[in-house]
């Protein structure tokens, strides 16, 4: 039997001989990995339609100011909220002060607030902004791909993003000389964005008399990533 004064420096070997283990056990488990990325992608017509409008005025009286911009929102509020199929909320409003040549008087107060539509009828919302443009301004419009037709070729796209990286796996373990391969993980994710319109060319368009301009939202393309790891095996 080992003296008692031993014990801690045998049970101490034992730990590092231990965690020695562990380590390699890691690094075999680690050999071979290779990180891929494949990803599909499609053309989708944007089928939804945004306009900021907004309105901006001046008053030495900051309480007039903010009544007179109550009533022009409130007043522009009731008629987008009669036309059908548009979605209205309000966006941002906030006042700032006017200041004279000395730069430290104030002379007056300034106030802008915003309306945003947003709609998948773009005959309706384009008749609505002409109107709306008789008393807001015109902020920004650009177009969208809605959620469930987002959401349908995302899972259309599924399908071909797993193949294009089951391609990009056989085709580095050939490189790599190995007989197959592991699957480790395999992460889907999408992208896309929104496409701003022009303001200048919006504004102009929206405030012609007749007809209701014919509005082209363009396309968005739709990307779903294969993001993964495989363990290659080696013969």
């Amino acid at each position: 039997m080992l003296p008692y004064r031993l014990l801690p420096s045998c049970l101490l070997g034992l730990a590092l001989s231990i965690a020695g283990t562990a380590a390699l056990a890691d690094d075999a488990l680690r050999y071979n990995q290779v990180s891929l990325h494949a990803d599909a992608s499609t053309e989708v017509v944007q089928d939804r339609m945004h306009v900021t409008l907004y309105s901006e005025a001046q008053q030495e009286d900051p309480a007039q100011l903010a009544a007179q911009t109550t009533q022009t929102l409130n007043a522009a509020l009731q008629k987008a909220r009669a036309q059908k199929g548009v979605t209205v909320s309000l966006g941002s409003r906030h006042s700032y002060p006017v200041y004279g040549e000395d730069g430290e008087r104030i002379i007056a107060w300034r106030e802008r607030a915003e309306i945003r539509l947003e709609s998948t009828d773009f005959a309706a919302l384009s008749t609505l902004t002409a109107e709306l443009l008789k008393t807001l301004k015109m902020g920004e419009m650009h177009f969208s791909v809605s959620e469930a037709i987002r959401k349908q070729n995302e899972e259309a796209l599924m399908k071909d993003a797993v193949a294009a990286f089951r391609a990009r796996a056989q085709l580095a373990t050939e490189a790599l000389g190995g007989s197959g391969y592991k699957l480790v993980s395999l992460n889907l994710g999408s992208e896309g964005g929104m496409h701003p319109v022009n303001r200048g060319y919006a504004m102009k368009a929206m405030m012609e008399a007749a007809p209701v301009p014919e509005i082209e939202a363009g396309t968005q393309t739709i990307t779903l990533n294969a993001d993964g790891v495989i363990e290659v095996q080696m013969p």
